[in-house]
C-alpha cells in the first residue's frame, strides 16, 4: 500500500516546484491548494486515496490507474508528497505530481557535507547572478559558485530534473591565477559531482570536468558543445585561448577553443588581485561580448576578497561599470564566521631585510642563511609554519637549507615550476596532513590564492597589499589557533628594482606603509586596498579582430599576446623531456606532450635553454621538431633531451642552479622534492605516454583511417550530424547555412591530388576516407602541400558566387580544418605552380574538379580559379581577404568562430560514427 501523505501545504517551502509526471511539464505552485489530507477510498478497486481541498472547493478521488504513478513517485522521492490537481483541459481528469521539499539548502549541505553553510552561499543560487563576488578568503567561494551553477542548470541528485535557467550558460570556466590551485579545484569539484551522482565523461549526458593546462590530452571536451561541463585552468592557458593564441596546443585548434570559450560560458575569475594584466583583459573581453554579436550568451564573475571595483574600469567596460552587481557578506554571514573573521594573528617585523647586495650570489646566500635561522627560531613544534617568498629561486634555496637542517621532517616546497604529475603529489600532501604536524612549507605566490591550508606561524616577504592580505589568510585560517595565538612575521625589501621583482616600487611602498603600524592581521582589522589597477597593456577592439587571423607572420611566428595575460615574470613557456639519441625526429618524430609531462618555466629560464641550443619546437609546416634557433616566445612548448637538463620533483625547475649542498643527496637527477636544474648533465625521469601525434599543416589524420568511405556518403553523414548538432544546441538561425556548408565541405576531395593520395585510378569513385591515404606518396600528381578544403571553397564560389550567404558558406567550408581561414596565400615552403600560374596551399590555377551529385546538391565539372588571391576587385569580384574581413565585421569574431566550429565538429562526429559503424560490422 502506498504511504499516505499527511503534509500541510503551508509547511512546504514557498514557492515549491511541481512536476506533472504525465505531461513532464513543470510549474510553480504558490499556495493554490490550502490543505492535503489522506482518506480511505470507498472504491473497492483501490486501497488508498487522497482528497484535495482546493480554494474553490471540490473533491477529486484517485482512479485505479493513478496507483502506478503513486508507487513510482514514492519509490524515487526522498522528500515527496502526492497531490491531485484538476487538468486545465478536463476538469474531471486527475494529474499526478511530485512535490519536492528538497530546497537549495538541502542540496548544498548534502553535497558538501557542511553542517553550517554561509547564507551568501544560498543567496548566490537563489538570486540572479552577480558580476562581483566579494567574500573573504576561506569562506567557500568555489563551492558557492559551482553548486549554484549546477542548481541553476537544473541538476539535482542523480540527474538533471529541472529546466535550466536561461541566464546560466552551460560551460562553467574557473580561471585561476596559479597552477597550484588547479588540482585542488578539480578534486573538490569532482568530489561534489560524484556525491550528486552526476559526474561523467564527455558524451555521457552528465557533467564532465576538464583541466586545460596544455598538451595533447586537454582538447576532447571541445567535441561536445551541447553538454554541461566545467573547465578549469590558469589564466595563461585560458586567456591565451580566449585570444585565439592558445598556449600549449595545436594552432589549428585555436578557433574551436576560442568559439567555445566565448559562447555559452560563465567565466569565473578567481583571486583577481593576482591576475595582473589578465584582469584588464578579462574586463575587455566581457565588454566585447556585450558589444559583438553572439550566438550564445556568456557572462563573467570576478571573485576576490580584496577587489577594488575600479580595477574593472577599462576603456570598453567603463560604460557598464555602474550596472555591475556585487554580492558580499551580510550580517548573518559575519556572525556565523565569527572565529574566521576575528582570528588572532599578531604582526611583527623580522630583523632582516632583502637588500641591494642580495642581487649577487654572496649577498643572496647570506640573506637565505639568515632567513633560515629566523624560520627555525619562529617555528613551533607540532604545528605548521608557512614561509612565502616572492621568487622561485629564493624559495628553492631556502627549502634546501631547511631540508638539510631538518632531514627527518616532511617539509614541502610549493611553486609553479613543477610538472603536473609532481604537483598533484604535493597538493595531496598539503591536504592530507593532520592538523598538528611539525612541518615547514616554503612557497611562492602560488600558495597565496585559494589554497586550503593554515598555519600557526606565517613568514612573508613584503609584497603588494592585496597579495599580503591573501597570504595572511593562510595563517590561523579557521581560528583554530585562537587559544594559543598565531603570528605573522614580515621581511622588508629595499627599494631596489632587482630585489623588488616581480613587483614595482609603488605597489610595495603602499604595502610597507600599511605594515608599518599593523599589529593585528585579523580580517576585521585589515584596511581596504587602495591600490590602483596596475598599468598594463590593454586589449583593444582592433587587437582582438587582428588576432582572429591565425596565420603566422612571414617570419613563422605569431603575435605575442603575453602582455595581455601577464605583466610580471610568471612562467611563459612549457617544457617536457624525452629520451632520444641525436635528433628527436629519428627514427620518427617524437609525439606531442601530455599534461603530466609539461613543466612551466620562466622566460628567463627559456632564454638560458635557448642559449645552449638544447631545445626543440614543433614545426607544423615541416611536420617535425626543429631546433630552437631564435629567442623563445611566451606560449611555446619546448622539447628537451632528458639527459641534457636537470629536473628534480621536490625543488622544481632552475636553469641557473649550479650548486646547492642539499642536492648532493639526490639519486640520478630525480628526487621527489627538488626540481629542475638545467646546468646538470644527469638525466630527467621521463613520464611514459601513449601516442599523441602532433598535428601538422601537411597531413589530414582523419582522412587516413582503416575504413573506406565514399565522398558522397561522408558528405551526407556530415550533413546529418550537422542538423542533429544544431538541434542539440538550439541553433536555428544559421542551421540552413551550416547544413549547406556541411554538405559541401569536402567536395575538394574530388581533386586529382587527393584522389592520388588515396591510390585511386581514373573512373574510381571519389573517397573521403581510405586506409591507403598517404599524403607523402611519391607520384607526379601529388603535391607536398595540398589543402582539399580550399579546393572545396573555390568550387562552391565558382558555382554560387553572389548568392545570399555564399561568402559565409565558403568561409565555413575553407575553415573546417583551421588551416585556411582569413588569408589566402602560398606557404613559404610551397612548390610553385608551372607556367607562372597562381598557386596557394597546393591548389593551382586551372586545376580541374570532377562533377558530383550528392544529397540534393550538384557540383558540376569546373576549373578552379585563384583570382580571389589578388587584392581589390578581380574577375570573381572582391578578394578573399575583403570577403572574410566583411564577414568578421558583420558577424563579429565570436559568432563567426562559433559557426566554423560547428561544421568542424559535425565533420568529426561523422568520421567517428563511420568508424564506429565499421567496427560494429566487423564484430
Amino acid at each position: 500500500m502506498v504511504p499516505k501523505p499527511t503534509h500541510q501545504l503551508e509547511d512546504l517551502p514557498q514557492p515549491f516546484v511541481i512536476r506533472d509526471v504525465v505531461t513532464n511539464q513543470i510549474g510553480t505552485a504558490h499556495g493554490a491548494f490550502l490543505q492535503l489530507s489522506c482518506v480511505e477510498h470507498t472504491n473497492t478497486n483501490t486501497n488508498f486515496g487522497l482528497i484535495c481541498s482546493c480554494k474553490n472547493g471540490g473533491q477529486h478521488g484517485w482512479p485505479k490507474s493513478i496507483k502506478i504513478f503513486a508507487n513510482y513517485l514514492f519509490a524515487c522521492a526522498e522528500h515527496a508528497i502526492l497531490l491531485s490537481i484538476p487538468s486545465p483541459f478536463d476538469n474531471f481528469a486527475i494529474f499526478s505530481a511530485l512535490v519536492s521539499t528538497m530546497d537549495y539548502r538541502t542540496f548544498f549541505t548534502k553535497t558538501t557535507h557542511l553542517s553550517a553553510p554561509f547564507d551568501y552561499q544560498f543567496r548566490i543560487a537563489e538570486q540572479a547572478w552577480p558580476d562581483i563576488l566579494d567574500v573573504p578568503t576561506g569562506m567557500g567561494k568555489t563551492a558557492a559558485v559551482t553548486l549554484a551553477w549546477l542548481w541553476k542548470r537544473g541538476w539535482r541528485q542523480g540527474n538533471r530534473s529541472e529546466v535550466a535557467d536561461v541566464a546560466t550558460p552551460r560551460r562553467l570556466i574557473w580561471c585561476l591565477p596559479m597552477r597550484v590551485l588547479v588540482e585542488q579545484t578539480e578534486e573538490n569539484i569532482r568530489r561534489w559531482l560524484d556525491t550528486l551522482g552526476i559526474l561523467g565523461q564527455i558524451g555521457e549526458g552528465k557533467v564532465s570536468v576538464h583541466v586545460l593546462m596544455g598538451g595533447a590530452d586537454d582538447t576532447d571536451w571541445a567535441s561536445f558543445p551541447e553538454e554541461d561541463m566545467i573547465l578549469i585552468g590558469t589564466q595563461d592557458m585560458l586567456l591565451s585561448r580566449a585570444l585565439m593564441r592558445g598556449y600549449g596546443m595545436s594552432r589549428y585548434q585555436w578557433p574551436i577553443h576560442f568559439a567555445l570559450l566565448h559562447n555559452d560560458c560563465l567565466w569565473v575569475f578567481d583571486e583577481v588581485q593576482l591576475m595582473g594584466a589578465g584582469l584588464a583583459t578579462s574586463a575587455q573581453l566581457e565588454a566585447f561580448r556585450r558589444s559583438f554579436p553572439m550566438s550564445k550568451g556568456s557572462r563573467s564573475l570576478w571573485v576576490s576578497a580584496t577587489l577594488n571595483r575600479n580595477w574593472l574600469d577599462t576603456v570598453d567596460l567603463k560604460p557598464h561599470l555602474d550596472g555591475l552587481k556585487t554580492l558580499g557578506l551580510d550580517a548573518a554571514d559575519r556572525q556565523q564566521a565569527g572565529d574566521r573573521l576575528h582570528s588572532v594573528k599578531t604582526v611583527a617585523k623580522l630583523p632582516i631585510a632583502f637588500g641591494k647586495d642580495a642581487g649577487n650570489k654572496k649577498g643572496l646566500d647570506a640573506y637565505i642563511q639568515a632567513l633560515c635561522e629566523e624560520v627555525l627560531k619562529a617555528h613551533v613544534a607540532d604545528s605548521q609554519t608557512i614561509v612565502i617568498l616572492n621568487r622561485v629561486d629564493r624559495a628553492q634555496r631556502l627549502f634546501c637549507l631547511l631540508r638539510k637542517a631538518r632531514p627527518e621532517k616532511a617539509n614541502i616546497l610549493i611553486h609553479a615550476r613543477f610538472r603536473a604529475a609532481e604537483r598533484r603529489k604535493q597538493n595531496q600532501l598539503l591536504r592530507d596532513c593532520e592538523k598538528e604536524i611539525d612541518r615547514i612549507v616554503v612557497a611562492t605566490q602560488a600558495i597565496e590564492a585559494g589554497v586550503d591550508i593554515s598555519s600557526r606561524v606565517l613568514i612573508t616577504e613584503l609584497a603588494p597589499w592585496s597579495s599580503l592580505v591573501q597570504r595572511f589568510g593562510r595563517c590561523n585560517r579557521y581560528g583554530e589557533h585562537n587559544a594559543k595565538g598565531a603570528k605573522i612575521l614580515w621581511i622588508d625589501i629595499n627599494d631596489d628594482k632587482e630585489a623588488l621583482k616581480p613587483y614595482d616600487s609603488v605597489q610595495v611602498a603602499e604595502a610597507r606603509r600599511h605594515m608599518a603600524n599593523l599589529t593585528s592581521a585579523s580580517p576585521q582589522d585589515l584596511p581596504a586596498s587602495g591600490e590602483a589597477r596596475p598599468l598594463t597593456a590593454v586589449l583593444r577592439r582592433k587587437d582582438l579582430l587582428d588576432l582572429f587571423n591565425t596565420d603566422p607572420d612571414l617570419s613563422g611566428f605569431d603575435v605575442d599576446v603575453s602582455d595581455y595575460i601577464r605583466d610580471n615574470e610568471q612562467p611563459g613557456v612549457q617544457v617536457f623531456w624525452r629520451d632520444f639519441e641525436g635528433s628527436p625526429n629519428e627514427p620518427k618524430p617524437q609525439d606531442g606532450p601530455i599534461r603530466d609531462e609539461l613543466c612551466p618555466i620562466s622566460m628567463g629560464q627559456a632564454q638560458d635553454i635557448y642559449k645552449y641550443k638544447r631545445a626543440w619546437h614543433w614545426d607544423a609546416l615541416e611536420d617535425e621538431w626543429a631546433r630552437l634557433d631564435r629567442p623563445p616566445r611566451p606560449g611555446m612548448t619546448l622539447l628537451l633531451k632528458a639527459s641534457d637538463v636537470r629536473y628534480d620533483a621536490k625543488v622544481g625547475f632552475d636553469a641557473q642552479w649550479n650548486n646547492c649542498d642539499a642536492l648532493d643527496i639526490l639519486d640520478g637527477g630525480y628526487d621527489a622534492e627538488v626540481g629542475f636544474d638545467a646546468s646538470s648533465k644527469k638525466a630527467v625521469s621521463v613520464i611514459p605516454i601513449a601516442s599523441t601525434r602532433e598535428n601538422s599543416f601537411l597531413e589530414d589524420p582523419e582522412s587516413q583511417q582503416d575504413i573506406t568511405v565514399t565522398l558522397v556518403d561522408h558528405l551526407g553523414h556530415t550533413g546529418k550530424e550537422m542538423m542533429q548538432l544544431c538541434s542539440a544546441i538550439d541553433e536555428t538561425t544559421y542551421a540552413p547555412v551550416l547544413h549547406r556548408a556541411a554538405l559541401w565541405h569536402d567536395i575538394g576531395k574530388a581533386h586529382e591530388v587527393y584522389r592520388t593520395r588515396c591510390g585511386l585510378e581514373e573512373g574510381d569513385v571519389s573517397l573521403a576516407k581510405s586506409p591507403n591515404y598517404n599524403w607523402r606518396v611519391k607520384h607526379k600528381s601529388n603535391r607536398t602541400i595540398f589543402r582539399h578544403e580550399l579546393a572545396s571553397a573555390l568550387a562552391w564560389l565558382a558555382q554560387h558566387n553572389g548568392e545570399t550567404d555564399a561568402d559565409l558558406i565558403a568561409y565555413i567550408i575553407a575553415a573546417h580544418h583551421g588551416k585556411v581561414r582569413m588569408s589566402l596565400r602560398a606557404m613559404p615552403t610551397e612548390e610553385p605552380a608551372p607556367d607562372g600560374r597562381r598557386f596557394a596551399r597546393g591548389v593551382w590555377e586551372g586545376d580541374p574538379l570532377q562533377a558530383l551529385d550528392f544529397h540534393g546538391e550538384h557540383s558540376r565539372e569546373i576549373v578552379l580559379s585563384l583570382a580571389l588571391m589578388e587584392l581589390g576587385e578581380g574577375e570573381q569580384g572582391p578578394s578573399w581577404a575583403a570577403r572574410t574581413l566583411k564577414l568578421l565585421e558583420e558577424h563579429g569574431p565570436f559568432r563567426l568562430a562559433w559557426l566554423e566550429t560547428l561544421v568542424r565538429l559535425a565533420d568529426r562526429r561523422a568520421s567517428r560514427e563511420e568508424q564506429h559503424m565499421e567496427e560494429q560490422e566487423r564484430a
